[in-house]
């Protein structure tokens, strides 16, 4: 009987260890099989796995880069903000936290750690300990990152079973994590972990995150910031310096903790650093901050451009938000940040006198200096708050003037204060940001077409709208050097002599137009155009239209470099039609560059993330007049400078000292709601503009309002940088003169300009009379 029971008992206990290895063996081919299915994803019912191509070139979104001339990144375009390194540049600290808290065994495996599975099986399971980690590599974590295993579009069928779903996760980021180790070496695995890592505010890669927390390279972490960065793996959030302080803190030095475990610190160093503040230089990247930011903004319209008209080897179009691209950008950063001084100084000094001058009363006035009925209201119906509330609302006005004069928490911009936090609705806000004045601010070199610096307004944050390439105005006497060029070119030289009274001119169908002089005057003096023009005489530029005709004086300074539509009308000869800064700073540079055009460009070349240049921008030129008359223009404009009353006369003498020659003009428009200053040096040629945003916003007094106290001074501050700043290699000096010799006298001082036949005397056989 016990020997029954005996054999029964060993027959029992036989068979089970054999079901038992039956189980295990079947269990093993199961999971290969279950392995491959995932693997080729079986019927759909697992998800997608990235291809061969992929894996042997995986792609994560990098930042476009923009950069200046002198190699200074200027800004970036993304969605996420990461820009790659190498391994060579990541810090040995960087490294040593890395591995001591994600992957101590990195080293010593091929993608997948069975003794660190185990050990998470036996924690989790056995020991029920919490916490007891996911037993994932860094290859692992860096297959998750770069394919995105746990997105919606890599589930098939079988994902929506809980359980299941994180196996066939697990399953595929061990596949993956063995087939980038068969592709790359360790550190490259590393390094691409590192790039492709998400460290919370809006910092994609370690590159973006030392920059955004510590304002360093990561080759240049210290320890402590190393930890800082490596313990936001676990929780951006959550163990974020910035708004978690206190839980970063604790997982800083958790992660110092393992350091010290696995000898990459001693006890004493842990000690001490543990004892640390973590110390930040926080800034979040963004658009609306550092060098050039109206720049970006109409660069990133004209690569937008460029991405969709020009397409990559596989047919597809490029895409600036995420394919990494550097754009080497004209502008000179030193260049940009003297102009961005100039401005923000100037322009916060003369909005305090504009207030002043305003006082209590709106600064939207009528021709009659009546404050215009309605303004505010009526500008609001063309803002973007109030399309969409139409949108919501239709035709219940009422219900859309509530939402309008709704106060609400903003930030709004103010020159003495910064930013102010407050209540405001709307309506309020508009009242408060129409009252601004508004500047453009461009300069450019004449011989290249390269735009150098570019200030399109007085706080891109605030403030969008970019007044040196979108905006356009009336140029008002600035415009003046397009008629005197087309008299120039017309046989009449400098010394071509004129008198300051009324002139009218017969228009068919209108009344007879008879300008004024700025001050209401007239000399009834006899001046050369020199001296016309130098003193801006609108009298003496009626004259010189009328002899001419409006329509040569378009076809001139459209062939000079002026694009806009020009009316052909007499009052054109004072500036009444619209331009912007960028096309009369290329028009001026045609003077400065030997008659030569060259229509200004900003970009140089577009390279990929390897280094390879996709494009090269080449300037284009064209003679536009011939050298001769161009010098003698720079003549014409010198006149500002060095003649009596000239409206340059203002510039210091400090700009104007060793033999310096500049050549300016100001420019102001009917109630000084607008003005300019055009200037031109041997090597730069700049343009302002001052005015509101609106023409009926402006100074109740012209002569506050007029170029030479509004826009001028931006000009003299920035040029008093540059020229001390002799790293730039801009120097004072003259005007190169024409290799030929003049044609046209330019010494008006040997003429006895009140010779009855001084006229006759300067006319030759190529003089033109209209």
């Amino acid at each position: 009987m016990a020997n029954q029971k005996r054999t029964t008992s060993g027959f029992n206990i036989q068979k089970a260890i054999k079901y038992l290895w039956l189980a295990f063996a079947a269990g093993i081919i199961g999971f290969v099989l279950f392995i491959l299915a995932v693997n080729s994803n079986f019927l759909g019912l697992f998800g997608s796995m990235p291809d061969f191509k992929s894996l042997e070139n995986p792609e994560s979104e990098l930042a476009s880069e923009l950069y200046s001339v002198d190699g200074v990144l200027l800004g970036k375009y993304f969605r996420e903000n990461r820009s790659p390194v190498t391994y060579n540049e990541l810090s040995r600290n960087l490294i040593n936290a890395l591995i001591a808290t994600e992957d101590v065994r990195f080293d010593k495996h091929s993608g997948i750690d069975a003794r660190g599975m185990i050990r998470v099986l036996f924690k989790s399971l056995i020991l029920q300990q919490k916490g007891a980690g996911g037993g994932s590599t860094l290859s692992q974590q860096t297959a998750k990152n770069l394919f995105k295993t746990r997105t919606k579009d890599m589930q098939g069928a079988l994902s929506r079973i809980p359980g299941l779903n994180m196996l066939i996760i697990k399953c595929k980021e061990w596949i993956v994590a063995t087939q980038l180790e068969r592709s790359y070496t360790k550190d490259e695995i590393l390094t691409m972990y590192l790039n492709t890592s998400d460290f919370g505010s809006n910092a994609y890669g370690i590159k973006t995150a030392a920059k955004t927390f510590f304002n360093k390279e990561p080759n240049d972490l210290a320890v402590q910031e190393a930890a800082t960065l490596v313990g936001l793996f676990k929780a951006p959030t959550y163990y974020s310096p910035v708004f978690n302080p206190e839980n970063s803190l604790r997982r800083r030095n958790t992660v110092l903790i393992q350091m010290e475990k696995y000898n990459f610190l001693t006890k004493a160093e842990r000690d001490s650093i543990s004892k640390l503040p973590i110390e930040l230089e926080y800034r979040v990247e963004n658009h609306n901050e550092g060098l050039a930011t109206y720049f970006r903004e109409v660069v990133k319209a004209d690569l937008l451009r460029w991405s969709r008209e020009n397409l990559k080897p596989d047919g597809s179009s490029y895409d600036l938000f995420g394919d990494g691209l550097r754009i080497f950008t004209t502008v000179d950063s030193r260049l940009q940040r003297y102009a961005e001084q100039a401005v923000a100084a100037h322009m916060q000094d003369l909005q305090k006198k504009f207030e002043q001058e305003v006082g209590n009363r709106e600064p939207w006035i009528d021709n009659r200096g009546r404050p215009i009925p309605n303004f505010i209201e009526n500008a609001v119906k063309r803002t973007e708050a109030y399309r969409l509330l139409k949108l919501r609302y239709g035709d219940k006005e009422d219900s859309i003037q509530i939402k309008l004069n709704e106060p609400k928490r903003m930030r709004v911009f103010s020159w003495t204060e910064g930013e102010i936090d407050t209540l405001m609705s709307t309506m309020d806000s508009l009242r408060h940001y129409k009252k601004f004045l508004q500047t453009g601010f461009v300069t450019m070199d004449p011989h290249t077409g390269h735009i150098k610096s570019w200030v399109g307004g007085i706080n891109h944050k605030h403030f969008k709208y970019d007044h040196v390439k979108q905006g356009k105005r009336q140029p008002g006497s600035t415009f003046k050097p397009f008629v005197y060029a087309a008299a120039i070119e017309n046989g009449y030289g400098p010394c071509y002599s004129v008198i300051d009274q009324p002139v009218e001119v017969s228009i068919p169908n209108q009344p007879i137009w008879r300008p004024d002089n700025a001050d209401g005057k007239f000399t009834y003096e006899r001046m050369t155009i020199r001296k016309a023009m130098a003193q801006s005489v609108n009298s003496i530029t009626a004259y010189m239209m009328k002899k001419l005709s409006p329509r040569v004086v378009v076809e001139t300074a459209h062939r000079i470099g002026i694009t806009s539509d020009l009316d052909e009308v007499p009052a054109l000869a004072l500036g009444t039609s619209d331009v912007s800064i960028l096309e009369m700073v290329g028009a001026f540079g045609t003077f400065a560059n030997r008659g030569e055009h060259i229509t200004p460009i900003y970009i140089d070349r577009i390279e990929d993330k390897n280094g390879n240049v996709l494009h090269q921008f080449i300037p284009k030129k064209r003679p536009a007049m011939s050298e001769e008359h161009a010098y003698l223009m720079l003549y014409m404009l010198r006149g500002g400078t060095e003649e009596e009353g000239g409206t340059s006369q203002g510039v210091p003498w400090t700009l104007r000292d060793q033999g310096n020659e500049i050549g300016g003009k100001t420019g102001t428009t009917q109630n000084a709601s607008d003005g300019w200053y055009m200037a031109v040096t041997k090597d730069l040629v700049s343009g302002v503009w001052v005015g509101g945003d609106d023409r009926a916003i402006h100074f109740r007094s012209w002569i506050s309002g007029q170029g030479s106290r509004t826009a001028r001074p931006i000009w003299t501050n920035f040029m008093a940088k540059v020229y001390e700043d002799t790293s730039l290699g801009i120097t004072k000096g003259p005007f190169p003169i024409p290799d030929r010799p003049l044609s046209m006298e330019i010494d008006c001082s040997r003429y006895d300009l009140n010779r009855p036949d001084f006229d006759d005397f300067q006319f030759d056989s190529q003089t033109t009379d209209f």
